[in-house]
Formats: C-alpha cells, sequence, structure tokens
C-alpha cells in the first residue's frame, strides 16, 4: 500500500525536516507485520513529495496468528497487503511519530504553519463509497478527488469495486493531515488488524480532540474507530463533550453574570440584537441562519420578523440547543409557526451543506469564541461554501474594554474569549477576507461612541 504526501510550499524540501525523513535517502523500517520504505519522489524547490511504502507479509501474519482451527485460503489471500488500513495507520504513527505529534527539531514553526499539502492513497476501501469519503473529509474544508476502480476491467457486469484512488488536499498543519488521515482510514476500511481496547479510546481523543467534537459524522467515526464496542463508544462520547456535561441552564446563568456584569449600564445586548435584526430586514431576507446561536436570544427576534419563512439556528452543542428549543417554546408554537423555525447541532469549523441556501447568515459574538487557527476554516465555511447573499458578524471591541470601570485591565469580557480586536484589526480581517470572498464590506458600530475608543461592539455586514 503506498501513501504519498506533497507540498508546494517554498522551499518545498522543508517536508523532509518535518517528516524528519532525509530526501536523499531511501530507509527501511521494521515493523511488526513487514517494512515500511521512506522515499521521495519529487525534490524541487517549489515541490516535493514524500512516499511511504508499506509491504506487508501475509505468511507471517497468519502464522502470528494464535487459536481457531487453523488458517484458510481466505487468510492468505486478501486485500490486505494492497489497500490502505489500520495497518498503515500503524505505520504512520512508528515511522511519522514526531511529524504526527507536531513536532520538528529543525522546523519547530513550520510544524504548527498551515501549508499546502496533498494527500494520496494508490487503494483506499470505502464502505459508504464516494458520498461518505467526502463528508469524512470535506466538513474539514479539504477537497477530495476520488477515483473508483471496478472488480474487473475485463467483466464489467460484474459492476464497481469499494476500492478508490483517493487525494485529499488543503492548506493544514502536517500534524492535522496526519492525524486526520489516522483516524479516517480504519473508519473507511470499518477494520482494524488488532485488539480493540481501552488504549484505543485515548488514541481517539489524542487525534480527534481538536475537531471530532464538532464533526457532522463524529457519531459513526467514533463507532468504527472503536470497533462498535458500546462501551468504549460511549467513554469516548462522553470525553468528547465532557463540556455538555455542565447543566447547559446553569452555564448560560453564567456567562450571562459575567457579560451583563460589564456590558449591564449600556444595555448593550439589546443594541447588539437590534441592530443585527436591522440588517436581516436591510437585506430583505427571507430565509436566515444564525450560526452559533446559543440559548436563542437572536432567534427569539427573528421568529417575529413575519418576512421571514426559513429560520435556522445553528450551535455545536446539543444540549444549548435543547435549551434554546425551551426558550423559544417551540413545543408551544402553532405549527405553521414552528415550521419556520429549526435548531441544528453542528461546527463553524466544518463544512456543511446544511448551512447553505439561505439569504442571510448571523455569526454574533461568535469568533472571538474560536481559537485563530481555526478562523481560516471558518471563513472557508461561511464565505465559500455556505456563501449567504449577506453575512453579518458581531464581535467586541477592545479599545473599549478601559471604559467599563468593573473589568480589570488586560481582561477579555469574558473567560472564554480567545481573542478581543480592536477596530483597525478587525476591519482589517473583515477587508481581506471580503476580497478573498467575492464580498463588499461596511463596519458599523454598534452602542454609545466614545471619540477616543470608539464603540463596544463592532458589526461586519457583508454583501455580494
Amino acid at each position: 500500500m503506498l501513501l504519498t504526501i506533497t507540498t508546494t510550499h517554498r522551499p518545498a524540501t522543508d517536508l523532509g525536516y518535518l517528516l524528519e525523513k532525509h530526501p536523499a535517502k531511501c530507509q527501511s523500517f521494521p515493523l511488526s507485520f513487514g517494512q515500511a520504505h521512506v522515499f521521495y519522489s519529487v525534490t524541487r524547490e517549489e515541490s516535493c513529495t514524500a512516499a511511504l511504502l508499506l509491504d506487508l507479509d501475509p505468511i507471517g501474519l497468519v502464522r502470528g496468528r494464535r487459536g481457531g482451527d487453523g488458517p484458510t485460503l481466505g487468510a492468505y489471500v486478501n486485500d490486505r497487503p494492497y489497500v490502505a488500513s489500520s495497518f498503515l495507520s500503524v505505520a504512520i504513527a512508528q515511522v511519522f511519530g514526531s511529524a504526527l505529534n507536531g513536532r520538528s527539531r529543525e522546523r519547530a514553526e513550520l510544524a504548527t504553519t498551515p501549508i499546502p499539502l496533498k494527500a494520496s492513497l494508490s487503494a483506499l476501501r470505502c464502505r459508504g463509497g464516494e458520498g461518505l469519503l467526502r463528508r469524512l473529509f470535506e466538513p474539514l474544508g479539504y477537497e477530495v478527488a476520488a477515483t473508483r476502480s471496478s472488480l474487473d476491467e475485463r467483466f464489467t457486469e460484474w459492476g464497481p469495486s469499494p476500492y478508490f484512488a483517493v487525494e485529499v488536499s488543503g492548506v493544514r498543519c502536517l500534524s492535522e493531515l496526519l492525524s486526520h488521515l489516522y483516524v479516517r482510514i480504519p473508519v473507511l476500511d470499518d477494520d482494524k488488524h488488532y485488539f480493540v481496547g481501552d488504549d484505543e479510546v485515548e488514541k481517539l481523543l489524542a487525534k480527534g480532540e481538536k475537531w471530532l467534537p464538532g464533526h457532522p459524522q463524529r457519531d459513526l467515526i467514533v463507532s468504527r474507530f472503536l470497533k462498535k464496542q458500546r462501551r468504549l463508544m460511549r467513554d469516548a462520547l462522553e470525553r468528547l463533550m465532557g463540556d455538555d456535561d455542565v447543566d447547559p441552564e446553569e452555564k448560560d446563568e453564567e456567562r450571562r453574570r459575567e457579560e451583563e456584569a460589564v456590558e449591564q449600564k449600556i444595555s448593550l445586548n439589546e443594541q447588539r440584537l437590534g441592530a443585527v435584526v436591522s440588517a436581516v430586514k436591510a437585506a430583505t431576507a427571507r430565509s436566515v441562519i444564525d450560526l452559533g446561536c446559543g440559548e436563542g436570544n437572536l432567534l427569539r427576534e427573528l421568529i417575529r420578523d413575519k418576512e421571514l419563512t426559513h429560520i435556522v439556528g445553528v450551535d455545536v452543542s446539543p444540549r444549548s440547543l435543547e435549551w434554546a428549543h425551551r426558550n423559544l417554546h417551540l413545543d408551544d408554537l402553532p405549527d405553521r409557526q414552528r415550521e419556520r423555525i429549526k435548531l441544528i447541532q453542528g461546527s463553524l469549523s466544518y463544512r456543511d451543506e446544511r448551512f447553505s441556501g439561505f439569504d442571510v447568515a448571523c455569526v454574533v459574538e461568535v469568533i472571538e469564541h474560536l481559537d485563530p487557527a481555526r478562523l481560516p476554516a471558518f471563513e472557508r465555511v461561511v464565505f465559500e461554501f455556505a456563501r449567504p447573499r449577506t453575512v453579518v458578524v458581531t464581535t467586541p471591541n477592545c479599545e473599549y474594554n478601559v471604559r467599563f470601570e468593573n473589568l480589570p485591565a488586560g481582561r477579555f469580557r469574558h473567560r472564554d474569549h480567545r481573542f478581543e480586536w480592536t477596530r483597525e484589526e478587525f476591519q482589517g480581517w473583515a477587508s481581506r477576507v471580503a476580497g478573498r470572498f467575492g464580498y463588499a464590506v461596511r463596519i458599523v458600530p454598534i452602542g454609545p461612541e466614545d471619540p477616543a475608543v470608539g464603540s463596544p461592539t463592532q458589526m461586519g455586514v457583508f454583501t455580494r
């Protein structure tokens, strides 16, 4: 089985430092099930390709088995030596261990920098077909190319095989790409060659904690990776969604206390929601999606607008959505009203077809809760893939923080904020995003304006 990794980052030969394998050498590594060979097929400044070739010993695998009534013909004659499987995941972990864990002695900074990467698998069994392949990779922003093989070119009536030649490409850290391959290859293959126990949960959490909780196919990934063992699946899901163990009402009440303690004198939340609703009305929208709807405060305002026929709220936390459901009294609404609004679970870091087709997308006080490294993924999800006619984004203006008497110097307004931007920083980000994705943008201040530090909230209205 063959895996190749290509980059066009310049100098592309830095890939050798990231993988910690010299481009001028062909190296071999003994594994318990065969040999792994690493070599470079292209080593130019503008492009570099590293290959991991796995040579399995099928006879040795059969001889090493214990128990049973002895080997059958199927044990010797199968697809394991030729297709990507859990054997390849193990090889990635053992041969590219430093890169998988995001370490590089010579290029430490580059190891944590997103660069253009393409991974190619010569043969991968996809239990679920090309559709599942795309549903696993595309939500993370990858471009996927897949070519299906026939069972036998001489006998076309036999139909297609479950095997695909696969290419996935995107701008990612190398460690992220390797982690995604490590988890997804055995998930697509839907098999593992070794015993799956409690340590497999630890592997899944280590490789998936940053992207798996909000992935649309999270449950399927967990199920297949852990070979459908219910106890292990339950343990993994509980730990992945650990934040949801907090009572959402208690969590939301805590958040309200913190932010209201800062903003109560100017009723900033009401002004913010009013500005967003006005932007939605100005867009003459019939459909709107609230990305990061939380407890449903904006949805409660939007549902009063009879011109809106389709309203969707999205949040990563299922329990927060339950709270929004109660807060909006959806069960008590007349049928016609209830049909206008829908709540769905999803993440703003992953491409999701359900986000598409709306006139307006609202992202209210959300981006500052994202890790800066996830912003490029968020940008593509909203502005490239969902691509509504209008996008409304609000975020704090950190310059105004000095006007809040009860906010200590240097503190963000909420302890979960990953950053808070100045007016210049937000303007720069908004202009860059608008230019990249074909939008125009105008910046609107929200709240009382101070001549020195501006308004407490800044809103970007993107239109195309």
